[in-house]
């Protein structure tokens, strides 16, 4: 095509996100700035979005109209193309492709956008009208298999897409959150359809499939499904690198570093937290995230000092949220980020305490666990069983074990019939821990008679 060049480089996102940092320097909505440059503010987005190539002359035209001295010009030296879409030899065979339709079932249903953080891809922060739910189900319909989806970018149908991923992501949290997962994966092949219907997906629509993506790996995940787990991020990872979304790109890193973790891959789960890292220095969440992820990898490997050190570094980031972290990411923010922080950290002092059998680290997860159990929402009753579980475990770590029986009790059946592999993994860990430490004490042999014994499970947490 025409344009500054006919090889692929990784300098378009970059390019993108400092001219729309100049664009809003300069007062410009997109529209406006495609009538003063003489194209349809649709190539200006994809432009933004580092999809599309500059034409030639554009580059220097927006680089005077901006006002940027020549900063966009020297971005656009090196030799790139648009980029290939992604290859779907792997989606083709992921669950959900062949399904005619699944019913949209939602509790909530926004009128306008963006709903918990999850903002319109096409016009980001702006409040944007969302189409009712009749109407949505029609738009729905023209995607499924054997039917002609739109051609082109139809801002309704994106928006209904962009509200499905608000809701699931909500009820992903959820105890109903497997009713979600056909809906999800078959929206993830929906909008593969989107795309191959268009000349190249649109940068929208590769956005909300990353984020689709992260959901379908964490279910799968929940039910122990690793291979279907990976395979959703790996197509999610491929989605956000694509159009340089860094926040997905994150939160799909912080996803699969957990799953290694489960899988006791310590070394992928710490490289996942090192990449997160790197990934927007200039984003206080992230970096919230990636200590996180560090800190659970390195307790793990059984490496205090690394992993009190992330701890820290994760409570001082939580501490620099500003205003656009509390956009992008506001259930990080108040009392959801405490909790999310103290429940990671007390897992990491546990995990620690299994290794080294220091009390006093059991006695601090004790703490930072209990003060984690007592933030967790009603809704969230996942969490709380999992939390549950594992403030017992440190009671257990701790030398307490008839404080351990007393927690874990009232939980433990409904905990083990919950399905998620994470709580799977506490439930294992603490009823080997009180099995092989605290057999012989008799709370613990009278909770083994009552609830199926301490030991027989070898998943480790």
């Amino acid at each position: 095509m025409a344009g500054h060049a006919s090889g692929q480089s990784a300098h378009w996102p970059e390019f993108g996100r400092r001219m729309r940092e100049w664009r809003r320097r300069a007062g410009l909505t997109q529209a406006q700035l495609g009538l003063r440059v003489g194209y349809h503010h649709s190539l200006i987005s994809k432009l933004e979005s580092g999809v599309r190539v500059p034409p030639a002359g554009l580059v220097e035209c927006l680089d005077t109209i901006l006002g940027a001295e020549g900063e966009l010009v020297a971005l656009c030296r090196e030799p790139a193309r648009e980029p290939e879409p992604p290859q779907r030899t792997l989606l083709s065979l992921l669950p959900g492709a062949g399904e005619e339709s699944v019913p949209v079932t939602v509790r909530f249903w926004p009128a306008t956008l963006p709903v918990d953080g999850v903002g319109c891809p096409l016009h980001g922060p702006a409040g944007c009208p969302v189409p009712d739910l009749d109407t949505a189900r029609d738009l729905l319909a023209l995607l499924g298999p054997g039917r002609r989806p739109p051609r082109g970018l139809d801002p309704d149908l994106t928006h209904v897409l962009t509200a499905l991923l608000a809701e699931y992501s909500r009820v992903s949290l959820q105890s109903e959150s497997a009713s979600a997962l056909p809906a999800v994966e078959w929206l993830l092949h929906a909008l593969t359809r989107l795309g191959d219907a268009a000349d190249e997906p649109h940068a929208a629509h590769l956005r909300l499939a990353a984020h689709y993506a992260a959901i379908a790996g964490r279910l799968r995940m929940h039910r122990g499904q690793t291979t279907l787990s990976m395979a959703w991020f790996g197509h999610g990872l491929a989605r956000a690198d694509l159009v340089g979304d860094v926040g997905a790109r994150v939160r799909l890193l912080a996803e699969v570093s957990t799953l290694a973790r489960l899988d006791g891959d310590v070394d992928t789960a710490l490289a996942c937290g090192r990449a997160m890292a790197v990934a927007d220095t200039d984003r206080p969440w992230t970096t919230v995230l990636a200590q996180l992820s560090l800190a659970r990898g390195h307790a793990v490997a059984g490496d205090d000092a690394e992993a009190l050190r992330a701890m820290a570094a994760a409570e001082t980031a939580l501490g620099r949220l500003g205003e656009r972290d509390h956009l992008e990411v506001p259930w990080l923010v108040g009392d959801m980020g405490k909790l999310r922080v103290d429940a990671a950290a007390g897992a990491a002092l546990r995990d620690l305490a299994v290794l080294t059998g220091d009390r006093a680290l059991a006695r601090q997860a004790v703490v930072v666990t209990g003060q984690s159990a007592a933030l967790v929402p009603e809704r969230m009753r996942p969490a709380a069983l999992l939390l549950a579980v594992r403030l017992a475990d440190a009671h257990a770590c701790a030398g307490e074990p008839d404080a351990a029986v007393a927690l874990a009790e009232p939980v433990l059946l409904e905990a083990e019939a919950a399905g998620r592999s994470t709580i799977t993994a506490e439930v294992a860990g603490l009823r080997a821990r009180l099995g092989r430490r605290w057999g012989a004490v008799a709370a613990v042999r009278g909770f083994a008679e009552r609830v199926g014994g301490p030991g027989g499970h070898t998943v480790r947490p």
